[in-house]
Protein backbone atom coordinates (compact mmCIF):
# COMPACT_ATOMS: atom_id res chain seq x y z
CA UNK A 1 0.00 0.00 0.00
CA UNK A 2 3.36 2.22 0.95
CA UNK A 3 3.30 4.82 -2.47
CA UNK A 4 6.53 5.47 -4.37
CA UNK A 5 5.71 8.76 -4.09
CA UNK A 6 5.74 8.81 -0.41
CA UNK A 7 7.77 12.06 0.72
CA UNK A 8 8.87 10.58 4.42
CA UNK A 9 8.77 8.11 6.33
CA UNK A 10 5.55 6.18 7.41
CA UNK A 11 4.00 3.30 8.88
CA UNK A 12 5.38 -0.13 7.79
CA UNK A 13 1.47 -1.52 7.37
CA UNK A 14 -0.98 -0.79 5.38
CA UNK A 15 -3.64 0.26 8.17
CA UNK A 16 -5.02 3.75 7.63
CA UNK A 17 -7.75 5.76 8.89
CA UNK A 18 -10.81 7.11 7.37
CA UNK A 19 -11.77 10.89 8.80
CA UNK A 20 -16.05 11.24 7.52
CA UNK A 21 -17.60 14.16 8.44
CA UNK A 22 -21.26 15.07 8.15
CA UNK A 23 -22.51 18.53 7.87
CA UNK A 24 -26.42 18.04 9.09
CA UNK A 25 -29.19 20.08 8.42
CA UNK A 26 -29.92 22.65 11.34
CA UNK A 27 -33.12 20.85 12.46
CA UNK A 28 -31.89 17.26 11.65
CA UNK A 29 -28.86 17.10 14.40
CA UNK A 30 -30.56 15.45 17.16
CA UNK A 31 -32.54 12.71 15.07
CA UNK A 32 -29.41 12.08 13.31
CA UNK A 33 -27.19 11.63 16.08
CA UNK A 34 -30.57 9.46 17.69
CA UNK A 35 -30.82 7.58 14.81
CA UNK A 36 -26.71 6.48 14.54
CA UNK A 37 -26.98 5.72 18.11
CA UNK A 38 -29.73 2.97 17.92
CA UNK A 39 -28.64 1.30 14.43
CA UNK A 40 -24.46 1.68 14.57
CA UNK A 41 -24.30 -1.96 15.02
CA UNK A 42 -25.40 -2.12 11.69
CA UNK A 43 -22.58 -0.33 10.51
CA UNK A 44 -20.07 -1.76 13.01
CA UNK A 45 -20.52 -5.18 11.72
CA UNK A 46 -18.46 -4.40 8.58
CA UNK A 47 -15.33 -2.50 10.33
CA UNK A 48 -14.02 -0.92 12.98
CA UNK A 49 -15.10 2.26 14.31
CA UNK A 50 -12.66 4.24 16.56
CA UNK A 51 -14.82 7.11 17.73
CA UNK A 52 -17.68 9.80 16.51
CA UNK A 53 -17.93 13.03 18.07
CA UNK A 54 -20.13 16.12 17.86
CA UNK A 55 -18.58 19.62 16.73
CA UNK A 56 -18.67 21.43 19.61
CA UNK A 57 -16.51 24.85 18.92
CA UNK A 58 -14.78 25.37 15.63
CA UNK A 59 -15.58 25.95 11.80
CA UNK A 60 -19.15 25.02 11.11
CA UNK A 61 -21.97 23.70 13.37
CA UNK A 62 -24.21 20.70 13.67
CA UNK A 63 -21.36 18.19 12.28
CA UNK A 64 -20.74 15.07 13.55
CA UNK A 65 -17.16 13.34 12.78
CA UNK A 66 -16.31 9.70 12.40
CA UNK A 67 -12.75 8.02 12.19
CA UNK A 68 -12.92 4.60 10.28
CA UNK A 69 -10.30 2.11 10.59
CA UNK A 70 -9.06 -0.46 7.84
CA UNK A 71 -6.37 -3.15 7.36
CA UNK A 72 -6.03 -1.56 3.91
CA UNK A 73 -7.51 -0.40 0.69
CA UNK A 74 -8.46 -4.20 -0.43
CA UNK A 75 -10.52 -4.09 3.24
CA UNK A 76 -12.26 -0.92 2.81
CA UNK A 77 -13.59 -1.76 -0.80
CA UNK A 78 -14.52 -5.54 0.39
CA UNK A 79 -16.35 -3.54 3.41
CA UNK A 80 -18.39 -1.12 0.74
CA UNK A 81 -19.58 -4.35 -1.45
CA UNK A 82 -20.75 -5.95 1.60
CA UNK A 83 -22.73 -3.06 2.93
CA UNK A 84 -24.05 -2.38 -0.69
CA UNK A 85 -25.46 -5.47 0.29
CA UNK A 86 -26.71 -5.39 3.66
CA UNK A 87 -30.66 -4.81 3.30
CA UNK A 88 -30.83 -3.84 6.80
CA UNK A 89 -27.71 -1.48 6.93
CA UNK A 90 -29.49 0.59 4.00
CA UNK A 91 -32.88 0.56 5.18
CA UNK A 92 -32.40 1.25 9.13
CA UNK A 93 -28.75 3.44 8.90
CA UNK A 94 -28.20 4.64 5.70
CA UNK A 95 -31.29 5.82 3.68
CA UNK A 96 -33.32 7.34 6.91
CA UNK A 97 -29.99 9.14 7.41
CA UNK A 98 -29.60 10.37 3.92
CA UNK A 99 -32.72 13.33 4.25
CA UNK A 100 -30.56 14.79 7.28
CA UNK A 101 -27.38 15.25 5.66
CA UNK A 102 -26.48 18.40 3.88
CA UNK A 103 -23.25 17.86 3.01
CA UNK A 104 -20.89 14.57 4.28
CA UNK A 105 -16.65 14.72 3.10
CA UNK A 106 -13.92 11.95 3.43
CA UNK A 107 -10.14 11.97 4.10
CA UNK A 108 -8.12 9.08 4.22
CA UNK A 109 -5.21 9.37 6.69
CA UNK A 110 -2.07 7.72 7.95
CA UNK A 111 -0.80 7.07 11.16
CA UNK A 112 2.63 8.96 11.66
CA UNK A 113 5.52 6.48 11.65
CA UNK A 114 6.18 7.93 15.93
CA UNK A 115 2.90 7.60 16.87
CA UNK A 116 0.30 5.14 18.05
CA UNK A 117 -3.16 5.22 18.34
CA UNK A 118 -3.91 6.11 22.37
CA UNK A 119 -6.86 5.52 24.50
CA UNK A 120 -7.44 8.27 26.73
CA UNK A 121 -7.50 7.34 31.01
CA UNK A 122 -11.68 8.00 31.14
CA UNK A 123 -14.15 10.15 29.15
CA UNK A 124 -13.53 13.81 28.35
CA UNK A 125 -13.39 16.05 25.38
CA UNK A 126 -11.15 16.02 22.44
CA UNK A 127 -9.65 18.71 19.81
CA UNK A 128 -8.75 17.89 16.43
CA UNK A 129 -6.09 20.32 15.15
CA UNK A 130 -5.38 20.31 11.80
CA UNK A 131 -2.45 22.26 10.36
CA UNK A 132 -1.58 22.82 6.59
CA UNK A 133 2.15 22.38 5.77
CA UNK A 134 4.05 23.82 3.34
CA UNK A 135 4.80 20.91 0.12
CA UNK A 136 7.37 18.66 0.76
CA UNK A 137 6.28 16.65 3.48
CA UNK A 138 7.46 14.80 6.52
CA UNK A 139 10.68 14.47 5.06
CA UNK A 140 10.71 18.99 4.94
CA UNK A 141 8.91 19.40 8.02
CA UNK A 142 8.24 16.16 10.24
CA UNK A 143 11.28 15.99 12.82
CA UNK A 144 10.18 20.24 13.95
CA UNK A 145 6.47 19.00 14.13
CA UNK A 146 7.30 15.72 16.02
CA UNK A 147 9.38 18.20 18.70
CA UNK A 148 6.58 20.60 18.69
CA UNK A 149 4.31 17.89 19.43
CA UNK A 150 6.44 15.83 22.23
CA UNK A 151 6.86 19.45 23.77
CA UNK A 152 2.79 19.91 25.12
CA UNK A 153 3.32 15.89 25.94
CA UNK A 154 6.40 15.08 27.66
CA UNK A 155 5.50 18.53 29.65
CA UNK A 156 2.22 17.52 30.47
CA UNK A 157 0.01 20.12 29.17
CA UNK A 158 -2.14 18.01 27.19
CA UNK A 159 -2.65 13.75 26.22
CA UNK A 160 -1.96 12.66 22.65
CA UNK A 161 -4.59 10.74 20.90
CA UNK A 162 -2.65 10.39 17.65
CA UNK A 163 -1.36 12.08 14.89
CA UNK A 164 -2.23 11.75 11.29
CA UNK A 165 -1.04 12.70 8.03
CA UNK A 166 -3.20 13.07 5.29
CA UNK A 167 -3.08 10.83 2.30
CA UNK A 168 -6.20 11.99 0.18
CA UNK A 169 -8.10 15.42 1.18
CA UNK A 170 -5.99 18.49 1.42
CA UNK A 171 -2.57 17.24 0.99
CA UNK A 172 0.32 18.42 3.90
CA UNK A 173 -2.08 18.24 6.16
CA UNK A 174 -1.45 16.99 9.22
CA UNK A 175 -3.87 16.54 12.21
CA UNK A 176 -3.59 16.38 15.81
CA UNK A 177 -5.89 14.66 17.99
CA UNK A 178 -5.96 15.90 21.86
CA UNK A 179 -7.50 14.65 25.31
CA UNK A 180 -8.04 16.66 27.82
CA UNK A 181 -10.89 16.38 31.22
CA UNK A 182 -12.73 19.16 30.03
CA UNK A 183 -12.59 22.36 28.15
CA UNK A 184 -11.63 24.28 31.07
CA UNK A 185 -8.51 22.00 31.54
CA UNK A 186 -7.64 21.96 27.87
CA UNK A 187 -7.89 26.13 28.31
CA UNK A 188 -5.28 26.04 31.46
CA UNK A 189 -2.67 23.64 29.76
CA UNK A 190 -2.67 25.48 26.64
CA UNK A 191 -2.26 29.26 28.61
CA UNK A 192 0.34 27.35 30.62
CA UNK A 193 2.07 26.06 27.24
CA UNK A 194 1.86 29.22 26.01
CA UNK A 195 4.17 30.73 28.75
CA UNK A 196 6.83 27.25 28.55
CA UNK A 197 9.80 28.71 26.96
CA UNK A 198 10.34 24.92 26.20
CA UNK A 199 7.14 24.75 24.06
CA UNK A 200 7.51 28.39 22.66
CA UNK A 201 11.05 27.27 21.39
CA UNK A 202 9.52 23.59 19.63
CA UNK A 203 6.37 25.03 18.48
CA UNK A 204 8.61 28.79 16.88
CA UNK A 205 11.08 26.15 15.16
CA UNK A 206 7.53 24.12 13.71
CA UNK A 207 5.89 27.32 12.22
CA UNK A 208 8.82 28.15 10.25
CA UNK A 209 7.01 25.30 7.73
CA UNK A 210 3.37 26.30 8.80
CA UNK A 211 0.68 27.47 6.05
CA UNK A 212 -2.25 27.60 8.40
CA UNK A 213 -3.98 25.52 11.00
CA UNK A 214 -7.62 25.16 12.19
CA UNK A 215 -8.94 22.95 15.10
CA UNK A 216 -12.45 21.67 16.63
CA UNK A 217 -13.67 20.46 19.66
CA UNK A 218 -15.32 17.21 19.81
CA UNK A 219 -17.28 15.78 22.15
CA UNK A 220 -17.68 11.91 22.04
CA UNK A 221 -20.96 9.96 21.35
CA UNK A 222 -22.45 7.58 24.13
CA UNK A 223 -21.71 4.79 21.98
CA UNK A 224 -18.10 6.16 20.37
CA UNK A 225 -15.35 3.53 21.72
CA UNK A 226 -13.00 6.69 22.10
CA UNK A 227 -14.83 8.61 24.68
Amino acid sequence: VCSSFATGPRQNDGTFYEFHTYSLKPSKMNEFLENIKKNMHLRTAHSELVGCWSVEFGGRMNKVFHIWKYENFAHRTAVQKALAKDKDWQEQFLIPNLALIDKQESEITYLVPWCKLEKPPKEGVYELASFQMKPGGPALWGDAFKRAVHAHVNLGYTKLVGVFHAEYGALNTVHVMWWNESADSRAAGRHHSHEDPRVVAAVRESVNYLVSQQNMLLIPASFSPLK
